[in-house]
């Protein structure tokens, strides 16, 4: 396969080669191509998480919170927190 690049990205991939980051430009590319890889792995991740969340809440199984019940859930997390900080 060959690919061609814009000037601009042919200049970002020299200047990481040159900068000792790549070995050469198949490198970068690949680099690059494994970076795309783990973003849409995560992104499919998420989707599946939200498709998930939503069935939940159209079951019903979803909760309500308040402005007030909020407050007492951040309050709540930030003493677990600081009682693991402690821990350690």
């Amino acid at each position: 396969m060959q690919i061609q690049l814009t000037p601009e990205q042919n200049s970002f991939v020299e200047l990481g080669i040159q900068e000792g980051r790549f070995r050469n430009s198949e490198e970068a590319v690949r680099q690059a191509l494994a970076l795309w890889e783990k973003r849409e792995r995560v992104r499919v991740e998420l989707l599946a998480s939200l498709d998930l969340a939503e069935q939940s809440l159209d079951a019903g199984e979803g909760e309500s919170y308040t402005a007030e019940t909020l407050h007492e859930l951040t309050r709540a997390v930030q003493q677990r927190g600081k009682a693991r900080l402690s821990e350690q």
